[in-house]
């Protein structure tokens, strides 16, 4: 009998012991991310087609000007429809929700010569407004012209600035396994200002949709999860310096899931902490994913030629689910971007969500814009 109670006593020792582990290791967790709660507000279909003789649709990206209370959405028009643009909303806020959308301007973009991208030259996905009073848009680039992928500075007029140099372990050559994937590049951009002064240093973040070509494993799956994400510090003088570069895990695809990718970034007011943004497409239809992002430790892979091989020695970017947007009683579309917009009524932080509608016909999908409370 006593050596019945000593064994009983060992094993819920053991089970103690792994309690106590498992409960240590919830509370470093728990230390390393904010606490981040998103609420959903509600939904907002933009039923224009057409501004000033453009077709409204591929609404890739968002940001928000605090200057004007404006935003700007980017449109992923390769110039097919219309020239390369973005349109200045104003969206009404009151009582938290989206009561009205309102396009005032359309502006088109235009390249080093001054004259608009011809066809076929630019797929602009993201967009970020900068402490400068100017838009950093960033282009996935189009293969079957050889265009290569892009991040330039605008004016609010569309009048290019200047270029964010593209390490060329990015840029895709014919002949060549390296480079962004066709249609799976420089999806995100975000800009995080610490400054007071518009001639501040402030940092931009962007990274890829998917794994780079000479990052994946053929036989191992899971390698074209694997993107990276680029750290960048944009000085007043002289050219913007890659600071970081980073492995960014995307998430496993559920069961019916037969893509998944990473679709946009946007920085938090605390250092070193940013949100993701995954969007699935799959059986269910659309599904979007918003997760909290701690920069904190993750190694500097900019010297990996790829990361097609065992990742022991590599530390990503640990990353924290804050809200699944399948579980809202809404139907999503292909939800692209989001940007923090003003306060609302309570104080707390607003954030917008927007949709490319892929250009589709017959309303099979829509410019729909979300709202939600972060707090």
């Amino acid at each position: 009998m006593i050596r019945i109670i000593k064994n009983l006593s060992i094993i819920f020792c053991c089970f103690l012991l792994i309690f106590s582990i498992n409960n240590l290791k919830i509370l470093a967790e728990n230390r390393v991310f904010l606490d981040l709660k998103m609420e959903f507000l509600g939904e907002y279909d933009l039923k224009d087609s057409t501004y000033q003789d453009t077709v409204i649709g591929g609404l890739s990206g968002i940001t928000y000007n605090p200057q004007k209370n404006l935003f700007y959405a980017i449109s992923d028009d390769r110039a097919n429809f219309s020239p390369a643009r973005f349109y200045t909303l104003n969206i009404d806020l009151n009582n938290d929700k989206i009561n009205k959308i309102n396009i005032e301007n359309v502006t088109f973009l235009k390249n080093e010569k001054g004259e608009l991208y011809p066809k076929n030259t630019t797929d602009t996905e993201s967009i970020a407004f900068s402490p400068r009073n100017s838009l950093f848009i960033s282009s996935e680039g189009v293969k079957n012209t050889n265009t290569p992928p892009f991040i330039k500075e605008y004016d609010l007029k569309g009048n290019f600035k200047s270029s964010v140099r593209i390490p060329e372990r990015y840029i895709p050559i014919e002949g060549e396994k390296k480079g962004i994937e066709n249609n799976l590049g420089f999806e995100s951009l975000t800009i995080k200002a610490n400054g007071i002064m518009p001639q501040d240093p402030f940092r931009l973040f962007t990274a890829t949709e998917s794994a780079l070509v000479q990052d994946v494993d053929r036989n191992n799956p899971e390698t074209v999860l694997r993107s990276r994400l680029m750290h960048y510090v944009i000085n007043p003088f002289g050219d913007p310096v890659l600071v970081g570069e980073h492995l960014y895990l995307i998430d496993n695809p559920s069961l019916g899931v037969f893509y998944n990718g990473l679709s946009e970034l946007l920085a938090l007011p605390e250092e070193g902490y940013l949100l993701s943004l995954e969007r699935t497409l799959g059986l269910r239809g659309y599904g979007v994913k918003i997760f909290q992002l701690s920069m904190a430790n993750a190694t500097d892979i900019s010297n990996q030629k790829s990361l097609g091989n065992n990742l022991n020695n590599i530390t990503p970017i640990r990353k924290k689910l804050v809200f699944d947007l399948q579980k809202l009683p809404i139907k999503l579309d292909n939800i692209e971007g989001f940007t923090f917009g003003p306060r609302l009524a309570d104080g707390s932080q607003s954030l917008i969500m927007v949709s490319d509608n892929n250009f589709s016909k017959n309303d099979k999908q829509k410019n729909q814009f979300l709202l939600f409370k972060l707090n």
